[in-house]
């Protein structure tokens, strides 16, 4: 049976968080996603030791993960990025890769493991970003179209390396699993861009404001689709639920602009509103705080690996920016790139289930991403004269 006790205190959190933030953005505006977390540390057994997560609870908190990254693949409209936008953010990303492995082998020794740290360092945090530049009405400006470039390849590269190099298999052969995967999400993407949906478009009006919600029901069908397709190839769950975000963008799209607006809404109601604050919460309340201060080689560990995170994937990341940028947008553009934790998680738990990692190694790279979310968009936002006045958006 689930532990109903910690249930409820996730949820009580998931209520208090949101109303932190507020009373503290009167001050000083903070992502919400930081106060999930902490307060999730709180209530760990690293602190107070009230709530325990159970097999539910951890449940909900991949579901949770899985909905982030479905809903970063949902929002990128593809039809905003040239090809050269596009080129300068996979040349940053690939950049980022190098180094990131060079410096992860280097860190542990000349190890392989290194690899786990250097793909860790190469991700953007896309599903944490994009709500601020949709909030503060940048997502389709250059600026916008440029951080959403390098958080779609930031989120998607890491996953593709995860699954041709953290999967187990000799890379050749998880090469071919992921093509066969990428083959059958791309086919599916195609299709549904190529034909018309008009009787689909007038099922999802005529059930959108009855108890049928066809839409949603198909889209959370598109998305355990292909969590599964990616399961049964041994590939990493995320990279279905990112491709299944722009599949249900392209099955949606005859849908009327009003009804896409209403849909978006129930999604992120689902998406924001319910599963991922569990998955936040539930990252706070199982972070390793014993690992990680029991461990001095960890805790000098922990601000390395934030400063890398600006070095690896930031400035690299910065190679996108709009031509003829000034430096100030260039820099916030890096600070965004280098806004990264959910694929920490992800790398770090895989790392750890393979025993391919400290606990304490895996402690202060989650810490960094931590720290990373709090910092780097508050400096990307506020620090620049150009973008100052997103400051007073910042989602509370």
């Amino acid at each position: 049976m689930p532990d109903v006790g910690s249930i409820a205190i996730v949820a009580l959190i998931a209520v208090l968080a949101p109303i932190a933030a507020a009373l503290i953005g009167r001050v000083i505006k903070i992502p919400l996603v930081v106060f999930e977390i902490v307060l999730g540390m709180l209530v760990g057994p690293s602190i107070l030791g009230w709530v325990h997560p159970d097999g539910f609870l951890t449940a909900l908190s991949n579901f949770g993960l899985v909905m982030l990254f479905f809903m970063a693949g949902n929002e990128i409209n593809f039809s905003l990025f040239s090809g050269q936008l596009v080129k300068r953010a996979s040349f940053g990303w690939l950049i980022s890769l190098v180094l990131g492995v060079v410096i992860g082998i280097a860190l542990a020794g000349g190890s392989l493991d290194g690899v786990y740290i250097g793909i860790a360092l190469t991700s953007t945090a896309l599903g944490t970003i994009m709500p601020i530049l949709r909030d503060t009405g940048n997502l389709t400006t250059p600026f916008g179209r440029s951080v959403t470039a390098v958080g779609a390849v930031g989120e998607f590269g890491p996953l593709l390396a995860i699954s041709i190099f953290l999967s187990g298999r000799q890379p050749g052969v998880a090469t071919l699993i992921l093509l066969a995967f990428v083959l059958i999400s791309g086919l599916a993407i195609w299709f549904a861009l190529r034909r018309p949906h008009q009787r689909l478009s007038e099922l999802v009006r005529a059930s959108l404001h009855t108890s049928g919600q066809f839409a949603v029901r198909l889209v959370l069908l598109v998305v355990i689709a292909l969590v599964a397709l990616s399961i049964a190839l041994g590939l990493d769950m995320l990279l279905g639920a990112f491709a299944a975000g722009i599949l249900s963008r392209a099955l949606l799209k005859d849908v009327g602009e009003a009804d896409k607006v209403t849909i978006e809404r129930k999604l992120e109601a689902i998406s924001f509103g319910f599963l991922v604050p569990i998955f936040f919460i539930t990252t706070g309340i199982t972070f390793d705080l014993d690992s990680l201060i029991s461990d001095p080689q960890a805790v000098v560990l922990l601000p390395i690996f934030l400063v890398l995170l600006l070095v690896v994937r930031g400035i690299p990341g910065s190679f996108a920016a709009p031509p003829g940028a000034p430096f100030a947008e260039r820099r916030s553009l890096a600070l965004f790139a280098a806004t990264g934790l959910p694929i920490i998680v992800a790398v770090t738990n895989i790392a750890l289930d393979q025993h391919a990692m400290e606990a304490g190694t895996a402690a202060a790279l989650v810490g960094a991403g931590m720290l990373a979310v709090l910092l780097f968009p508050l400096l990307a936002l506020v620090g620049s004269s150009k973008h100052a006045h997103f400051a007073a958006a910042l989602p509370e």
